[in-house]
């Protein structure tokens, strides 16, 4: 049931069946990680919150699920203000308000029973790229002060920056980007 959830919770078509229940993320609780090698000498962290998305979960037909999120370039948090300063001026974003990441699910591959490789495009500084999330289930059932049904998902991936054509200093600084990403969502309604 579990790893049937996942595929349901993540994967997408074409069109979304009528029986299919929405989910909505809990921004208070859902973050993109990432962290890469600054020149050799250390690993610099950041995160990026502030998410918007639905899954669409179809517990009777996983094809009729999807995953649609998006969040704002500039909810980055580094932990010091000129280096997000940096990241979002012309060497990398050239972020300005309303800019989104947005990552839309096209496939999965059920690898376990609270695993799948989750295929999806994801748009980043105007560049939209095909990438393949590495995801765990970690638990579905009623959120105990909610009262309401509830998932939890990880997922992991390795990006190369320059693919979305923020590769500046590279290799010195790490082209790899490794991203966790952590994720509740609520059935609405």
């Amino acid at each position: 049931m579990k790893s049937l959830l996942l595929a349901a919770a993540l994967t997408t078509a074409a069109g979304v069946a009528a029986a299919a229940d929405k989910y909505v993320l809990d921004a208070s609780h859902s973050q993109v990680i990432f962290d890469y090698n600054h020149l050799g000498f250390s690993t610099t962290y950041g995160m990026f919150s502030g998410f918007e998305g639905e899954i669409m979960f179809d517990a009777d037909n996983a094809a009729n699920s999807s995953v649609n999120v998006a969040m704002p370039v500039m909810s980055m948090f580094t932990g010091w203000e000129k280096r997000e300063g940096h990241f979002m001026s012309g060497d990398f974003f050239g972020a300005s308000e309303g800019d989104m990441i947005t990552f839309n699910s096209t496939a999965i591959e059920v690898t376990g029973e609270n695993t799948a490789l989750i295929t999806g495009d994801l748009t980043m500084n105007d560049v939209t790229k095909s990438v393949v999330l590495d995801a765990v289930l970690n638990k579905t059932g009623t959120h105990p002060m909610a009262n309401k049904d509830w998932a939890g998902f990880d997922a992991t991936v390795t990006l190369t920056r320059s693919d979305f054509g923020l590769g500046a200093f590279a290799p010195a600084v790490s082209d790899d980007v490794n991203v966790r990403i952590s994720i509740e969502a609520m059935k609405a309604g």
